[in-house]
């Protein structure tokens, strides 16, 4: 029986590559909509500052270092959060940042996140870091998530993050066991060598899976680091702890599937 593939061409290339890879760098399909969101955290974050909003988002943002420490910090980052999540157009600008990319990689039914992740990251702050990890070696995420990933500066070496490519994790997981006493400091010692610290320029984006190993460590570059990330799943594909209403809400659910929800049998077919 032949293999039905019914996908693109461009389809395959991404979906192939995702696979290999386990994540995608590509420019943003909405420019505007990702220099509104820029602007609009530079905004919340002078605001926060006693600030006047800065005409250069991006100089301000990479330069924040010069007007906040370390012990402001997790205040600052907590009231951009809020002050986006109160944002009516935040959430479908995101989507719109990558939406033809999540409906190739994932379908075009899909739930995205209630909240949001946004990373702040000073020079040499030691305080923001995320070790090495898989989100799905724990039972709250699901491996049919994505992540989608929006830095709001560039992002380069010890200022972005790094992955294990997905042909390299595969073969490190099995080795795992090796590592069940050392600890994940001793487990990025020997990944170190073949982790990919991804080079993300303003103005692109990051799709990748949960399921490979990922991270940051101390940013040793001149400039902060400013990032977003949202995770976006098949409305239909099983959710692990974070589950739907509660963790995840839907976006683009399509007629059928909503008829189908609602579709009740009359009376007197089983009797």
């Amino acid at each position: 029986m032949h293999k039905m593939d019914f996908l693109q061409p461009q389809e395959k290339e991404l979906s192939l590559s995702f696979i290999q890879k386990g994540y995608i760098i590509q420019p943003t399909e909405d420019r505007a909509a990702l220099d509104r969101i820029q602007s609009q955290i530079a905004t919340l974050a002078a605001t926060f500052l006693g600030k006047e909003p800065p005409q250069n988002p991006t100089d301000f943002l990479n330069n924040i270092a010069n007007s906040i420490g370390i012990a402001q910090l997790n205040d600052l980052r907590l009231h951009v959060i809020s002050g986006l999540m109160e944002t009516d157009w935040f959430r479908k600008a995101y989507f719109s940042c990558a939406r033809s990319l999540l409906e190739t990689l994932v379908g075009n039914e899909l739930v995205m996140q209630r909240n949001l992740g946004l990373s702040v990251q000073l020079p040499h702050d030691d305080s923001s870091l995320l070790p090495l990890h898989s989100d799905v070696w724990g039972s709250e995420c699901s491996p049919f998530e994505v992540v989608l990933w929006i830095p709001l500066v560039d992002c380069y070496r010890t200022k972005s993050m790094f992955v294990l490519p997905a042909s390299l994790d595969r073969q490190w997981r099995d080795r795992m066991h090796e590592f069940a006493d050392k600890g994940t400091e001793s487990l990025f010692e020997a990944i170190e060598p073949e982790v990919e610290w991804l080079k993300v320029p303003y103005g692109n984006v990051v799709v990748f899976t949960p399921t490979i190993m990922h991270g940051n460590r101390v940013n040793q570059e001149a400039t902060t680091r400013w990032t977003l990330n949202i995770r976006f799943k098949g409305v239909f594909t099983p959710y692990s702890d974070k589950r739907l209403g509660e963790y995840f809400s839907p976006i683009s659910v399509r007629p059928v599937s909503r008829i189908g929800m609602k579709f009740q049998l009359p009376g007197g077919f089983n009797e």
